[in-house]
């Protein structure tokens, strides 16, 4: 059997069979594998190289023994390698990643927070999919298709987009900046469970910035701000905003205190407490709560998934979208000057929370981020 320099076997499905027999062996035994392995592993499963029984073992086990750094950072290496990356000509860019499976118990104002941005001088894209497990709720994709906004641009055309002085701002899917990954969304789709590859997709980045790039995305369970951290320092993200938000996305609740785990220039993490009503947001809801009017969809034995019409919440939240960025006021008008707030402040473009959320009142309603949309 032949094998590198660190012992890795050549051959793929030897070395798939190697894992699993380490990784697999139940909850006393299991033994871990190295950072090599665990890339080795996952660029078989994104070439199509391993038998489907095997790859769906290899991230079940994985997650059942529960990933080590080394792992997850492995993964994240395979996936990079095969992410089409791209620098645009703009010195720093904000990457936005909510949640990949989206939304389905509020309408999510998170879609328009790019062109609010890019209208105060912040070049950012977002990411995503079109939809996926567990929760298979309303995307980024599926909110700015409503809204008649491009969804399927490569990354050199979001790239352009960031760098045109008349836009400052892209949506980039999965599907055209990883192929590969994105093939795997039936398999993920089957296994149920939420693998690592969920945890490490948000942190590709396949967009940059000549001198920096930030990552701002969201989580729900705290022991995931450490990882989260290390993570996005391997992927060279000068800085991250992590909130806990909504949904686990990245806009705090409307009603109630909030906190974000963030880091400057790869430092060490560092928490800021929030206060809605500080910011002058007084709502009695955490986020724009979904109408009565929207048609149900049968999801006959999922206890995670929603059972709303998806097409019918994205035409809502596109709607409500627009009026907030007409200046209307109301849940979601109140999450975009949250979330603008977060970013900004973080950014050290402004020296307080409340002075960022009243930049972004200002262009929210002299219609500047509407502006943006080239529509």
């Amino acid at each position: 059997m032949s094998a590198n320099a660190k012992g890795i076997p050549a051959d793929g499905q030897l070395l798939m069979r190697s894992i699993i027999q380490r990784i697999a062996t139940g909850p006393e035994l299991s033994k871990d594998i190295s950072r090599e392995e665990a890339r080795g592993g996952m660029q078989l499963l994104l070439d199509g190289a391993a038998d489907p029984v095997q790859a769906a073992v290899f991230l079940i086990a994985l997650r059942m023994k529960r990933e080590t750094d080394e792992e997850s950072i492995g993964i994240l290496e395979a996936i990079r390698d095969a992410t089409r990356t791209i620098t645009a000509v703009v010195d720093e860019v904000v990457v936005i990643s909510d949640p990949y499976d989206g939304y389905n118990r509020t309408i999510p104002a998170s879609p328009f927070l790019p062109p609010v941005l890019a209208a105060l001088g912040v070049p950012t894209v977002s990411e995503g999919v079109e939809t996926l497990g567990p929760k298979f709720g309303v995307t980024h994709r599926q909110v700015l298709r409503a809204a008649g906004l491009p969804v399927d641009l490569t990354p050199a055309k979001a790239a352009q987009r960031l760098a045109d002085p008349q836009l400052g701002w892209a949506y980039v899917d999965q599907s055209r900046f990883c192929p590969k990954l994105h093939q795997l969304t039936e398999l993920r789709t089957k296994i149920v469970k939420r693998p690592a590859v969920t945890t490490v997709e948000v942190l590709t980045g396949p967009i940059r910035g000549r001198l920096k790039t930030h990552l701002v995305t969201g989580y729900v369970h705290k022991p995931y701000p450490r990882l989260y951290a290390l993570l996005a320092r391997h992927m060279d993200f000068r800085s991250l905003l992590l909130v806990r938000g909504v949904e686990g996305g990245i806009i705090p609740s409307l009603r109630q205190a909030g906190q974000c785990v963030y880091y400057q220039d790869k430092g060490d993490e560092q928490v800021l407490e929030t206060r809605p009503v500080e910011l002058g947001i007084t709502q009695d809801v955490r986020a724009a709560p979904l109408p009565e009017h929207i048609p149900k969809a049968a999801r006959p034995g999922d206890e995670i998934a929603i059972a709303v019409d998806m097409s019918a919440l994205a035409a809502v939240a596109a709607k409500e979208g627009l009026e907030a960025l007409k200046g209307k006021p109301g849940p979601v008008y109140d999450g975009l000057v949250y979330g603008g707030a977060l970013v900004l402040h973080h950014l050290r473009r402004y020296n307080s929370l409340p002075a960022a959320a009243d930049a972004v009142r200002e262009v929210l309603n002299a219609g500047l981020a509407l502006h943006r949309l080239g529509i």
